[in-house]
């Protein structure tokens, strides 16, 4: 429960006990309205609470030349309920923006889901509309490719190339059986090893697999980085809501809040100048996160920004089945020189006499699982990510402007109005205000700040480590770019030179391309080239 609420849940209850306000040296007459707040925030038993005030001979840091209603025990237990209070009121304070980002990245990782379940069935709906014969077998290799996919999005260690390639390794017997060199019967384990084994350097697809490398690098590793960098933005919130905060914060916490309830002063709240004061030298490093904060958001913008085109993970996911419906075509194009070269590796087909099974893939459970996904087509994943980013942007300087936050909306009193500067109820706060962050706290006179926080440093070296990735510093080969020099504002696809063109199928290939994951088609013709004719 944070100072403000308090102060509205008590003021009812202890207006009458005030009523009586104390002597002008300050000394109260009755500890009754401080026994009240005392049980009403169950700080301990009444017993321990002086009915009258008394000498505070062994008070620590509510001291005070005249009679206290508090002792040593009850010092104790506010200095435990100060450190409460703040955590509490620094918590209230994060709940927003730590909703709007676990919130979003619970939403982004479901929806990265139901891509890669969608690009997975337009794929299967190929094979079995286009390639029936081939379907059955290929099946098991599209659905270990989208496996693959999902463990890299979410942050398995696994490398792009090496799944993309094991994915036409695997692909190749299969459409040289069924394709190239078609037969009643299929090829033997042996041979269709060597087939896996020549795919590299015979060449069935053509330029399609790098391609793809290319395509997927530069769309799943942004798309992962982001989601990786929200995780991230959640854990820097969880560790500065539960900040250790250092003895002599603690105790200037204590004179702060609640040293007035000893001389009776229970409705008194700081000067703005003293609140500033406290709270700046108690939260000296956790401002040391701001400007890493800053550049975090910053980043997370301008990769939000930049992925478009080759990096629009929806365009390349749900584009997927559309290059492999070409690779397919050139191998089958090429038929006749592949057999040869084929012959030459591997030498002629082993055969064994088996049936090839026909596809099993449910269609009717597919088309009623694309409805499922039905979204409105302004839905996308680009228009989700612009408006979280223009929610978390009003978070930019969250860190920074924290403690005057704390102080203005919750903790210090109004403008003009009496308040408590740390020894008694003042017209003003004198002493000199520090900014915030621990160089400026050396002239702090509440607060002394020394050292650093080790958990604070880790995680600015986690933010660090980050915005280089979102910055795409530290991305593989096959996704060499610089946020920096593409810019936020134009497109990459006209930036990434020789990267996109016609032969690229930038502008589709040929298959009616899917443009957006959420205005959901059927593909339903199959066109005499083989390709699917998908229909809104």
């Amino acid at each position: 429960m944070g100072a403000r609420s308090l102060s509205v849940l008590l003021l009812p209850l202890l207006l009458a006990a005030a009523a009586t306000p104390a002597p002008r040296d300050g000394e109260p007459r009755s500890c009754e309205a401080v026994r009240k707040v005392f049980q009403l925030r169950q700080l301990g038993s009444l017993r321990g609470v002086p009915e009258f005030p008394r000498a505070g001979v062994d008070l620590q840091v509510c001291t005070s030349k005249n009679p206290t209603c508090c002792t040593k025990k009850m010092e104790e237990r506010y200095q435990t309920a100060a450190k409460q209070d703040i955590q509490q009121v620094l918590q209230t304070s994060s709940a927003t923006l730590k909703f709007l980002i676990s919130h979003n990245a619970a939403a982004f990782q479901e929806t990265f889901e139901m891509l890669i379940k969608l690009a997975e069935n337009y794929t299967s709906t190929l094979f079995c509309n286009a390639y029936r014969n081939m379907a059955a077998e290929a099946a098991t290799h599209v659905q270990e490719f989208f496996t693959d996919v999902a463990l890299f999005v979410f942050g398995t260690d696994i490398s792009i190339e090496e799944f993309v390639n094991r994915f036409f390794d695997t692909l190749f017997p299969v459409v040289y059986n069924h394709m190239i060199n078609p037969g009643l019967t299929d090829v033997t384990l042996e041979y269709a090893e060597c087939l896996q084994m020549a795919r590299r350097d015979i060449r069935p697809f053509g330029n399609i697999p790098k391609k793809i490398i290319g395509r997927m690098g530069r769309s799943l590793l942004p798309s992962r980085n982001f989601l990786q960098a929200l995780n991230l933005g959640i854990e820097v919130i969880n560790t500065t809501d539960h900040l250790h905060f250092s003895k002599d914060c603690s105790r200037a916490l204590l004179r702060m809040q609640y040293c007035p309830h000893c001389q009776g002063l229970i409705l008194s709240k700081p000067c703005m100048g003293y609140c500033l004061n406290v709270i700046r030298g108690c939260l000296a490093y956790m401002a040391e996160v701001d400007l890493h904060w800053q550049r975090y958001i910053q980043s997370l913008e301008e990769l939000s920004s930049a992925m478009h085109g080759t990096y629009d993970v929806e365009h390349v996911l749900l584009n997927f089945h559309s290059l492999v419906n070409d690779a397919l075509m050139q191998a089958r194009v090429n038929g006749p020189e592949l057999t040869e070269q084929v012959k030459k590796v591997c030498g002629p087909p082993v055969r064994k006499s088996t049936q090839s099974p026909h596809c099993s893939f449910d269609q009717n459970k597919y088309y009623q699982g694309l409805k499922m996904f039905s979204r409105d087509s302004e839905e996308t994943l680009a228009s989700r990510r612009k408006e979280f980013i223009s929610h978390l942007r009003l978070y930019r300087a969250f860190y920074g402007g924290l403690a005057d936050q704390l102080c203005g909306n919750e903790l210090a009193a109004a403008d003009g109005l009496p308040c408590w500067n740390g020894e008694d109820v003042v017209k003003s706060y004198t002493h000199r205000v520090v900014g915030s962050g621990i160089k400026a706290q050396s002239g702090n006179p509440e607060v002394r700040v020394k050292g650093a926080d080790p958990v604070i440093n880790q995680i600015i070296d986690k933010l660090k480590h980050v915005i280089q990735l979102l910055r795409g510093k530290s991305f593989p080969k096959y996704d060499n770019w610089d946020l920096r020099q593409t810019g936020s504002g134009g497109s990459v696809d006209e930036q990434m030179s020789g990267d996109c063109d016609d032969e690229d199928g930038c502008r589709g290939s040929g298959s009616g391309e899917v443009r957006r994951v959420l205005k959901i088609t059927d593909c339903t013709e199959v066109r005499p080239t083989g390709h699917l004719s998908c229909l809104s």
